[in-house]
């Protein structure tokens, strides 16, 4: 990556960060050793005891299991949606095994296709966990298992690609800001109950990417209007973000701008390494940025991961 590129995207990202942290508690990045996440397949790991290709621990047939067995779930290597390690595998530099076994602990709940709430949009399968329910097995069967001490735990937050996909076709919406806004009442509804159950330290939240430009909808009209989903969908997020950091100043909260990355990487791809970002590849190191259709790369998620501890270093009280 150039020099000048390089200062453009740290500009970028740090513009982001100061916008975003008016009301942020102190936090430290370097001290966090516990972090809880909740999406969809951009953020899911496969665990052990999981649902094949879906999920760390449990279904919707089955969403519930003992202390000894969450205790014992194991990541399994590179079983994510892009055939390798995924952003948050970077992130916390937890990539297999048990989670209580790497120095950053993670703990993954997000479920490969989830919406935000089941009652709102229909779960692709009948064994989908939605966020909202994902949440509810936390508090659940997780809460009073695993140590969650407010300055060391950070909660990732990342979901509305379904979402925003979902109601492309959805001709019974007919008041799309209306329907965001119920939708992100419910996620924060979600993010209250977590933070109420004992998450009340660090939180994330990661907007929607440019998901029209991927290889399912580059060039055609439906890219034109999922971009306009997922534009309203991040600006009414943004709004709810602000008023949980404006009710919860004990809390640090941050967010990332993953829609300004994506495009920063999309736009400059050769300056990133890829050579293709239309198209897609089941291979690796291939230089293709989508792996498939939807999801990219293992090297975007291990780029996406360096931006974002960046954002959290720099986003650290010193």
């Amino acid at each position: 990556m150039g020099l000048l590129r390089g200062i453009y995207l740290a500009y970028t990202l740090t513009a982001v960060v100061a916008s975003s942290e008016t009301h942020k508690a102190r936090f430290d990045w370097d001290a966090i050793r516990y972090v809880y996440a909740f999406g969809d397949s951009y953020t899911f790991v496969q665990g052990t005891q999981g649902h094949a290709n879906f999920s760390f621990i449990g279904d919707a047939l089955d969403p519930s299991f003992t202390r000894e067995q969450l205790l014992s779930n194991e990541i399994i290597s590179k079983n994510t949606s892009s055939d390798g390690s995924n952003w948050i595998e970077f992130l916390t530099g937890c990539f297999q095994g048990r989670p209580s076994e790497c120095s950053t602990q993670l703990w993954d709940f997000a479920f490969a296709g989830a919406d935000i709430d089941g009652s709102l949009l229909p779960l692709h399968h009948d064994f989908t966990i939605p966020l909202a329910d994902q949440v509810k097995q936390w508090a659940s069967f997780v809460s009073k298992v695993l140590p969650k001490p407010p300055a060391e735990t950070l909660t990732a937050w990342w979901i509305g690609l379904n979402d925003t996909g979902d109601t492309l076709n959805n001709a019974t919406i007919s008041d799309f800001t209306a329907f965001w806004r119920t939708e992100i009442e419910s996620l924060f509804r979600s993010v209250n109950q977590a933070y109420e159950g004992g998450l009340s330290g660090a939180h994330l939240f990661i907007n929607v990417p440019p998901e029209g430009r991927s290889p399912a909808h580059v060039g055609s009209s439906t890219g034109v209007t999922l971009k306009g989903h997922i534009d309203l969908f991040n600006e009414v997020l943004s709004e709810h973000v602000d008023k949980f950091a404006a009710t919860h100043p004990s809390a640090s909260i941050l967010r990332f701008d993953a829609n300004a990355w994506f495009n920063e990487v999309l736009d400059h791809h050769e300056e990133y390494g890829f050579k293709n970002v239309t198209g897609f590849c089941h291979c690796p190191e291939s230089g293709y940025f989508w792996y498939d259709s939807s999801h990219p790369t293992e090297r975007v998620y291990e780029l996406l991961a360096d931006a974002i501890k960046r954002h959290l270093q720099e986003g650290s009280s010193k």
